[in-house]
């Protein structure tokens, strides 16, 4: 049996510290899901389309990786793609007390869905996507912070604004 995991966010736009995060975990499970997911609470920088295209270029040298977006509960989605475990990055100690709740919830949706955790690098633990528009939007240099394909993308659309 196929050991599949889910590993959410909005990834507006995926940084080196979600690819921390998928590239150790695409080792450990055998199919891996990186799930869009719609918020329709965030106004995003990149449609859902173009984030789901950056991350397939960040992430095609993992043949177990797979990219959708999902616009439901998490939990029906793992159930879609018989996932077991939800996998989430964990930067500082603050991201733990978010994380719990959602855990919590979706452990009473789904009691069959586990959450594994997996600390950032340290180099990674300051990293957020806002972070990384702040400082693109401004021209710094991100080449450190988000895989080439996304720095190309955040070049593009600020040029155009």
């Amino acid at each position: 049996m196929d050991r599949v995991a889910i590993c959410p966010g909005s990834f507006d736009p995926i940084t080196n510290g979600h690819m921390d995060i998928i590239s150790r975990g695409s080792k450990i499970f055998d199919k891996l899901y990186v799930v869009v997911l719609k918020n329709a609470s965030k106004n995003p920088l990149f449609t859902v389309e173009e984030r789901i295209e950056l991350i397939k270029g960040a992430t095609e040298k993992y043949p177990n990786v797979h990219v959708e977006s999902y616009s439901g509960l998490l939990v029906d989605y793992a159930r879609k793609v018989g996932a077991t475990v939800n996998l989430r990055g964990l930067r500082a100690v603050s991201d733990f007390e978010y994380e719990m709740q959602i855990t919590s919830m979706n452990r009473l949706l789904n009691q069959e869905l586990e959450t594994f955790f997996i600390m950032t690098r340290n180099q990674y633990s300051f990293l957020s996507s806002s972070i990384v528009k702040e400082v693109a939007k401004y021209g710094a240099d991100i080449s450190e912070l988000v895989p080439a394909v996304v720095e190309k993308a955040l070049l593009e659309k600020f040029r155009e604004k």
